[in-house]
């Protein structure tokens, strides 16, 4: 089904209306005092989110969608920011891993995801090791297909959000030698209730517990929990990246959007007329997230065409850490020394989102390794050891 400009228009005027008029999620708008309240709240957002409609644009209907473009998804999701509430934390996962298991494995997408559409369900991502952070070739959980097509996995993630709440993870797993690197891989859909599980949740600065290293010890899984087949995990996990560094990157950017309308708020409320180093520190923060949109919003409309991204992500991923980085250092230096110390909930949620965005130029991919494959694959630069030659 195609979504004309003016149907768009009328989408989004429709979902506004039905914001205002949703008395009962005012609360949603206040921090969550720790990782499970905010959860429980994000469930609360996906439940509305579901049952009006609003978060099943773009997704096919097997699934728990009504189909449209998810270019309608992305600005809804936006306007869910800026009217002051959090986008839900289920949906900073789903919307990364839920579409390549849908490009890659409609009949499980079909069985699994409309739970995790709902808000029934926590997904999460299991990527990063301990020896393959930005690497993520050289990862070494292993997963051996028994006869039967079981496969049996055991190995190590680590930095994984939401892991130790999640209900389910994709799982990029090797099934051939360590040596093959970008070959031989597999991704898994697994239950983390499953036997052989265990996960150790590991604290933010802030104390939130969002991030868990999870072990897994002859860990069974059913062959009909392979997405894209075995050997197909490189290309599943390279799919996969282009909607982190699209549609997440768009979330992303619709909440640091919110946090500096946040901050121009505050600002405004202090006494005395703005000077120019305030208006300096905010039109850089502003320039940068501006930067990110429209960038961003290439990158969605070529996913939703059917295209294939690519290298170009990240540019993308680069773009978002800076933004992000400079809307919470903005706040750091204009808001005063008070948000370093304070007990009051507005300082701890400035600090909380002020570490938090340190991690921004490490998740995804560091900001290094960006810099490489933009000089590597976009920009063809000779290689270092090339150089002189």
């Amino acid at each position: 089904m195609a979504v004309s400009a003016p149907d768009s228009e009328r989408i989004l005027d429709e979902f506004d209306v039905a914001l205002l008029a949703a008395d009962g999620l005012a609360p949603l708008r206040e921090p969550a005092a720790d990782m499970a309240h905010a959860l429980e709240q994000s469930r609360r957002m996906m439940k509305w989110l579901y049952d009006g409609g609003w978060s099943r644009w773009g997704w096919p209907e097997a699934v728990g969608g009504i189909g449209g473009s998810p270019l309608v998804r992305c600005q809804i999701l936006e306007r869910l920011a800026l009217a002051g509430y959090p986008i839900p934390e289920h949906l900073l996962v789903l919307e990364v891993v839920g579409p390549a298991v849908a490009n890659h494995a409609p009949r499980l997408a079909a069985a699994r995801l409309p739970a995790a559409l709902r808000g029934d369900e926590l997904w999460s991502q299991g990527f990063s090791e301990p020896e393959a952070g930005s690497d993520l070739a050289a990862l070494r959980t292993k997963a051996v297909a028994r006869d039967d097509g079981t496969y049996v996995v055991n190995g190590q993630k680590i930095w994984t959000s939401y892991g130790a709440f999640a209900d389910r993870i994709v799982l990029l797993a090797r099934s051939g030698a360590v040596a093959d690197r970008h070959r031989g891989l597999v991704m898994l859909l697994v239950d983390l209730d499953s036997p052989g599980v265990d996960r150790r949740p590991i604290a933010l600065a802030s104390g939130r517990e969002e991030l868990a290293e999870i072990f897994f010890t002859d860990v069974l899984v059913k062959p009909d929990r392979v997405i894209g087949g075995d050997g197909a995990g490189w290309a599943v996990a390279m799919d996969l990246l282009q909607y982190e560094r699209g549609t997440y990157a768009w979330m992303r950017m619709a909440i640091a959007t919110a946090y500096l309308q946040q901050l121009v708020r505050a600002l405004d409320r202090e006494e005395g007329a703005p000077d120019s180093r305030r208006a300096a520190i905010v039109g850089r923060a502003y320039l940068n997230l501006m930067a990110l949109r429209a960038r961003t919003a290439t990158t969605l409309g070529r996913l939703a065409a059917g295209e294939e991204v690519g290298a170009e992500t990240s540019v993308d991923k680069l773009l978002l850490s800076t933004a992000k980085q400079d809307v919470l250092d903005a706040a750091m230096a204009l808001l005063g020394p008070d948000i370093l110390v304070g007990d009051d909930d507005a300082s701890a949620a400035w600090r909380e989102r002020w570490w938090y965005s340190r991690a921004a130029s490490i998740y995804g991919g560091a900001r290094e390794v960006q810099y490489s494959i933009i000089a590597d694959r976009i920009l063809k630069l000779p290689r270092e050891n090339e150089r002189g030659r």
